[in-house]
């Protein structure tokens, strides 16, 4: 029988503040360390998240790459790939050298990249909860299978969605912010 030590929410703040804790999610009361990426991976991150912020205006959002946490509730923290946050969901708080950069607000847009070691969880777990918080915009993209999925909330509370194999991809929740699915996938 396996040992489950549960943590709370005020203790997970403060493991996610310490050294060794900066990549740890919280998964039902558990952290969970998010493991390394391939190299594939973190390009597809990288080359994304500079597209985002460059055409972003940063005194109106920030790009957080594998930094952003979604507050699901007290037991479920996650840590998506590229999140992009209105910069006055942070300014309260960025002179606070003890303010964890956790939202429980729905944020414009997630991003999971697919990996071989988080991939199942992304699609079954994370992606349902960004929905059930009511993020704005999810993107699930897979550079291996080149395919991007994105859910796009609805004025009624329902997701929209949509399979991209390439093309231009706008960013329904970003006004004038587009995607080069062609250029990313060739990175």
């Amino acid at each position: 029988m396996a040992v489950v030590n549960r943590i709370s929410e005020q203790e997970y703040r403060e493991l996610a503040l310490s050294e060794e804790g900066h990549l740890v999610e919280l998964w039902d009361g558990v952290p969970r360390e998010k493991p390394l990426m391939s190299m594939k991976h973190g390009d597809a991150v990288a080359h994304l998240g500079i597209d985002l912020a460059n055409q972003l205006d940063r005194l109106e959002f920030r790009v957080n790459f594998n930094e952003g946490r979604a507050r699901i509730s007290e037991r479920n923290y996650f840590i998506p790939d590229i999140a992009v946050i209105p910069a006055a969901f942070k300014a309260p708080y960025e002179d606070d050298s003890r303010a964890l950069n956790a939202y429980d607000q729905p944020l414009p847009l997630v991003v999971e990249v697919w990996s071989r070691t988080t991939g199942h969880d992304d699609f079954a777990v994370k992606l349902q909860a960004y929905r059930e918080r009511g993020d704005t915009e999810i993107w699930f993209f897979h550079p291996y299978e080149r395919t991007l999925i994105a859910w796009r909330r609805q004025p009624d509370g329902s997701y929209v969605e949509t399979l991209y194999r390439g093309g231009i991809v706008p960013v329904a929740s970003l006004p004038g912010v587009v995607i080069d699915l062609d250029a990313l996938l060739t990175g």
